[in-house]
């Protein structure tokens, strides 16, 4: 099944916020939103406004638009690989 926008901006706001070894009680204080409510955008269970992803952002000192393109870049299809099959020998 094909990644969800909401699953990769969490998958990437989680990265971000470990990469920087911080707690989701500190971004979630620091972003002034619910400690729960955070762990379910960054699981990918829950969509966040605009608003509510500028404020994550803005703890995370991340800017909304790199967050969205990591996000593009981890939602891309990869390549299936195709082995062709051997040559038949004429008969």
């Amino acid at each position: 099944m094909a990644l969800l926008l909401r699953e990769a901006i969490g998958e990437n706001l989680r990265k971000t916020r470990v990469r920087q070894s911080r707690t989701l009680r500190d971004v979630s204080s620091a972003a002034q939103v619910s400690l729960g409510y955070l762990s379910e955008v960054e699981r990918g269970q829950k969509e966040a406004s605009s608003e509510l992803l500028a404020a994550i952002c803005g703890a995370l000192d991340v800017e909304v638009a790199e967050l969205v393109a990591q996000a593009s870049v981890s939602m891309r299809p990869i390549p299936k690989l195709v082995i062709p099959a051997p040559a038949m020998a004429a008969a």
